[in-house]
């Protein structure tokens, strides 16, 4: 006997999602979650003592959690687009700058054609994002279904110069070739940067890879704000687990898995739980750990790659551009220009920090006030996130001078303010304790808080959306050695993001489902 069907170890999003469609299916299910909360890294939480601000603590924006899993389990999760696509100051001269606005094709083209003079400009941006989404519509719904090869992906796309352009040449090529303009360029490739440490031109095309996960999601490629920060994702999940059946235990900290003759073991410090399955919501790294194995060395190139920086504003900040709430609307590039991020990916790569450092960052509050205290709303304070890229853990985790937390900050602050007209420092709200309101957070700080090796924000380097073997074809790409253990966590085939994918493919494995 048994003492569960089903054994969830991780209490984050896929954990949750893993659990919600089993026991949706009737099956016993436990979750086990070591810290005191749901979540993982897609919690909200007061991130300074004192303020009331439910700030996104870790990720942030959703996009690829499919529409199916969110109408399979009843989901109500209200998320909304944000008015702005993104907002760009040239990299040679802050005061000009360019805002993609949504949904408004005329408007587009014409804000490039002023930013650039090129009209052949604007028509590449057009094409380019069709040729995205028509990626996008015939690969994101495989992602919920089983594995298929490499040439029946293929078959799919069905277009031979996507499928070369996308998933056979280094992306930089069909940038190069389709963009003339320097930080328009730029602004594409930043998606195939976010976590991942890569130039346009990598052979191993890790930025292709990353590319396509950014630009497929539910068959658009937007990133939306989740109403009420991104805890209302887990919290809902949760509750919808919970009033399945699903019974969640926090507080226990799993130390080992082993094989039994009907399935597996979970042992932790003072209990042991068998059942016929175990899902691990957890690393590659912590799963091999966990079952007694040696987890696999990871390489700077396969390492995590970004600081997160959560801040509180008493207002938000002029800009050398002119006052504009445009830019902060959407996603707000900083020095993250074509050729500066390949100059910061060579810096990076030779053990520097790049400077200046490519960031980008968003204004939560103004799209959702809801995360704010009503005080703290008609006070007009305002969050900002930002995200780093081109900082590789080997910079932060080396024995020999390390970059520290202090560092990456000033370093933070400097390329803020290169595009600003006042000093960062002087709009940031200041606490109860009187510190100023903000937190960084880098690869290491991930690592410690999070059990995730490097910082990667996915786990493990995102791979492609098809099978590496034969014997993979068919599979859900979350199978182990063991038939009784599967991974569900964002290191499983098609991981990564808050998406669920992993989750819900984990349980359908589970279920035999085959279509």
């Amino acid at each position: 006997m048994v003492d569960f069907d089903d054994i969830v170890i991780g209490a984050g999003h896929n954990g949750l999602v893993a659990a919600s469609y089993l026991a949706q299916a009737g099956r016993s299910v436990l979750v086990l979650e070591a810290s005191d909360h749901v979540g993982g890294a897609a919690i909200s939480a007061d991130v300074f003592p004192g303020v009331a601000a439910r700030l996104s603590k870790y990720s942030y924006l959703v996009s690829l959690l499919p529409e199916k899993v969110r109408t399979d389990l009843g989901m109500t999760l209200e998320t909304v687009k944000r008015s702005v696509s993104s907002f760009t100051p040239d990299p040679r001269n802050p005061e000009r700058a360019i805002a993609i606005p949504q949904d408004d094709p005329d408007e587009l083209r014409k804000r490039i054609i002023e930013f650039t003079g090129s009209e052949a400009d604007a028509q590449g941006w057009v094409d380019f994002y069709e040729r995205t989404a028509r990626v996008a519509r015939k690969v994101f719904p495989t992602l919920t279904q089983p594995l298929r090869s490499r040439e029946q992906l293929r078959e799919i796309v069905g277009d031979d110069d996507d499928w070369n352009d996308f998933f056979i040449r280094p992306l930089g090529e069909v940038i190069e070739r389709t963009i003339s303009n320097d930080t328009l360029r730029g602004v594409i490739l930043t998606d195939a940067l976010i976590g991942t440490f890569a130039d346009s031109h990598e052979e191993s095309l890790r930025q292709n890879i990353c590319f396509l996960y950014h630009v497929i999601g539910n068959c658009m490629g937007t990133w939306d704000v989740p109403v009420g920060g991104m805890g209302q994702v887990t919290g809902q999940l949760a509750a919808i687990a919970t009033g399945l059946g699903v019974r969640i235990q926090t507080g226990t900290k799993v130390l080992s898995i082993a094989p039994t003759d009907s399935g597996a073991a979970v042992c932790s410090s003072d209990q042991t739980f068998t059942a016929t399955n175990v899902l691990v919501n957890a690393t590659p790294s912590v799963m091999a750990q966990l079952m007694g194995q040696e987890p696999e060395r990871i390489d700077m190139a396969s390492g995590g790659a970004q600081i997160k920086v959560n801040m509180l504003l008493s207002r938000l900040p002029k800009l050398q551009s002119g006052e504009s709430l445009e830019a902060f609307n959407g996603t707000f590039h900083i020095n993250e220009g074509y050729d500066q991020l390949s100059q910061a990916f060579d810096l990076a790569s030779g053990g520097e920090l790049p400077d200046p450092l490519p960031a980008e960052i968003y204004c939560h509050s103004l799209t959702d006030p809801s995360i704010l205290s009503k005080e703290l709303q008609a006070e007009g304070v305002q969050t900002l996130t930002l995200f780093a890229l081109h900082t590789p853990h080997e910079l932060f985790a080396r024995s020999d001078q390390p970059i520290t937390k202090e560092q990456a900050q000033a370093a933070v602050m400097a390329t803020l303010n290169s595009v600003l007209a006042e000093p960062i420092e002087e709009c940031l709200y200041i606490g109860p304790e009187g510190n100023p309101c903000i937190e960084v957070n880098t690869t290491v700080d991930i690592e410690n808080n999070l059990g995730i090796a490097t910082g990667n924000i996915f786990h493990t380097p995102l791979d492609w959306p098809w099978a590496h073997t034969d014997k993979e074809i068919g599979t859900w790409g979350v199978e182990t050695a063991d038939p009784h253990i599967y991974l569900c966590g964002s290191g499983a085939a098609r991981g990564g993001g808050v998406s669920g994918i992993p989750g819900h493919n984990a349980a359908m494995a589970i279920l035999n489902v085959t279509k």
